[in-house]
């Protein structure tokens, strides 16, 4: 499965890049494959794997704010690897006329 989820501390001022940092490292430290954009990390594994990284990155940032937003999409589909890299080949070959 390939999980993309946004979490954002509230309550801790206009400046949230060291929380978000928080969370990523987390996920960063699991070892599964991401990355990380200016809106959502994405995330692909097996979905209590995925699904314990995104908690553990959701608490680390409960753990210093007063409250958390939380926003995620999943994209389940069995017998898929490397969804996270191949999706977006696709799309860059059907951009190339191919």
């Amino acid at each position: 499965m390939i999980v993309a989820f946004s979490v954002t501390p509230l309550g801790v001022g206009e400046e949230v890049g060291e929380y978000v940092a928080d969370a990523v490292r987390v996920v960063r430290e699991s070892g599964l494959p991401n990355r990380t954009d200016a809106m959502f990390t994405t995330v692909e594994g097996e979905w209590d794997q995925v699904m314990d990284v995104v908690r553990r990155a959701v608490a680390v940032v409960e753990e210093r704010a007063p409250r958390v937003s939380f926003i995620l999409k999943a994209d389940i589909r069995p017998g898929v690897s490397d969804g996270l890299t191949s999706k977006v080949e696709t799309v860059e070959r059907h951009l190339a006329g191919g």
